[in-house]
């Protein structure tokens, strides 16, 4: 009788600390995820000004803690430098994707990835206002596609309605 108590007791508190204890992604999700560990570049033009500007970026992907990734980026355009960090992971307990980013534009979010059969995408939009106090809209979206990696990135200014645009695929 002793005995079957102390597996009962031994039991639950297993459950306890699978229950409250951090859910870590399976396997399939960490492998998904480390297949984007490497270096990144692409390029594009920013559509939308007077005229089109070359938009070239370059990503660096590293393996960070309980199978997530990390990724920090930098975007040249002709009169400015885009930078980026992050993390990408799989929460198990919400059964999804999600990615959080910073930037040195004033940016930031998390965002939960939608995973189609082909790819994870991520969209992350916020509101602020630009140096003369306008509204704007901006937004990132990031799709890990296969063995590609694909940003669109958006800038919308609520009093002129002008917006931004650039599409970068990333290759190795």
């Amino acid at each position: 009788m002793v005995k079957d108590k102390k597996k009962s007791i031994l039991a639950a508190l297993v459950l306890l600390g699978l229950a409250t204890g951090p859910s870590l992604a399976g396997p399939n999700e960490e492998a998904l995820l480390a297949g984007y560990v490497g270096n990144w570049r692409g390029e594009s033009m920013l559509q939308g000004g007077d005229k089109p500007e070359p938009f070239r970026c370059r990503l660096s992907v590293s393996p960070g803690n309980s199978g997530k990734i990390n990724y920090t980026g930098r975007c040249t355009l002709v009169n400015m430098n885009l930078s980026v960090s992050g993390t990408i992971g799989y929460i198990a307990d919400k059964s999804q994707y999600e990615a959080v980013m910073t930037s040195n534009a004033g940016f930031s979010g998390t965002a939960v990835g939608r995973q189609s059969s082909k790819e994870i995408g991520f969209d992350l939009v916020e509101r602020q206002k630009d140096r003369g106090g306008n509204d704007l809209q901006i937004g990132s979206r990031l799709f890990l596609v296969g063995d590609a990696i694909r940003v669109e990135f958006q800038v919308e200014f609520n009093d002129s309605g002008d917006v931004l645009t650039a599409r970068v695929p990333f290759t190795r």
